[in-house]
């Protein structure tokens, strides 16, 4: 089953304690279709300006990623730019240009409008609320937002949120959102916010998948070299849909498997800067690595 994903296209700058990277290809958009185009179709709905380079289109479409439903304005691409200490957790903003982002609004293609699983990246909530009336009957509708919104605008969140099956945030906005220190019970005032399945990620200590009966916990895969964690949440978040939306298959216990396909997406995505080392990955290095992570969480009962 294909994926429709809306979300952001970014020229990003980039600089940790391992190297630095200026005007790579970037955006919650284009990390979440990377991922989750390993598993299935995407359908991209995002926007760019005149100024985007091709290269990027051709890689985009080189991985099964449609973007028919790309639109080109004139102008200057988003972009971002950032910088990481040691403390990978946490991107520090240097500068942020929307550019033609600041005035995008996402228009569905028709041929789009039948897709069964959707990914609502970080963006306006008013926005993502949008392009769900202009779908027609989702199997699935996976979320994601930012304390940004969270703070500015509150009750907009809520009404999205009211309307979704999966909310994908990390740990920090749980708490805020929910004002509450705990993340058990951030959890549960969130999912009685609307949402059936409720995912906290937690960055180097992998993540937390919540439900009304059940907690699943992954950690993150103990890695030798991490040089940028720039999009390793979008990444996570392709994973997790792409794998539900390729076995096709919504039964809770398989919720499980797609988090651990998540955190290794996530896991191969901070290797490199930009999308560089998923240019270079291959199935079956996805593969090995989910049974890697099985054999580093297994424990026998007595």
């Amino acid at each position: 089953m294909s994926i429709l994903v809306v979300g952001s296209i970014a020229l990003d700058s980039v600089e940790t304690p391992f190297g630095k990277v200026k005007e790579v290809l970037g955006g919650s958009a284009v990390y979440f279709s990377t991922a989750a185009s390993f598993f299935t179709d995407i359908n991209m709905v995002a926007v760019v300006g005149s100024d985007f380079p091709q290269e990027h289109v051709d890689f985009l479409t080189s991985r099964n990623i449609d973007i028919r439903g790309l639109q080109r304005e004139k102008g200057s691409t988003f972009r971002w730019e950032g910088k990481y200490g040691f403390e990978l957790n946490e991107a520090h903003t240097l500068d942020t240009r929307l550019n033609v982002f600041e005035g995008f609004n996402p228009t569905i293609p028709r041929e789009y409008r039948d897709s069964e699983y959707v990914f609502l990246a970080n963006i306006d909530p008013e926005l993502q609320l949008d392009v769900l009336k202009q779908v027609k009957n989702p199997k699935l509708v996976a979320c994601d937002t930012m304390n940004f919104w969270i703070e500015k605008k509150p009750s907009e969140l809520k009404k999205t949120i009211e309307n979704v099956d999966i909310l994908i945030i990390n740990e920090a906005e749980a708490r805020e959102f929910a004002c509450e220190p705990n993340l058990v019970k951030a959890a549960k005032a969130l999912l009685s916010a609307g949402p059936d399945t409720l995912i906290i990620k937690r960055g180097e200590y992998g993540a937390l998948l919540f439900t009304d009966s059940s907690i699943f916990s992954a950690p993150a895969y103990p890695l030798e070299d991490i040089f940028d964690p720039t999009g390793a949440g979008d990444t996570f978040a392709g994973g997790f849909v792409g794998y539900l939306a390729n076995i096709n298959n919504l039964e809770q216990r398989y919720f499980s498997q797609a988090v651990v396909f998540g955190s290794v997406m996530a896991s191969f995505n901070v290797e490199d800067f930009s999308l560089n080392r998923m240019k270079n990955l291959t199935y079956t290095d996805i593969e090995n690595r989910y049974r890697k992570f099985k054999k580093l969480t297994h424990f026998e009962d007595i």
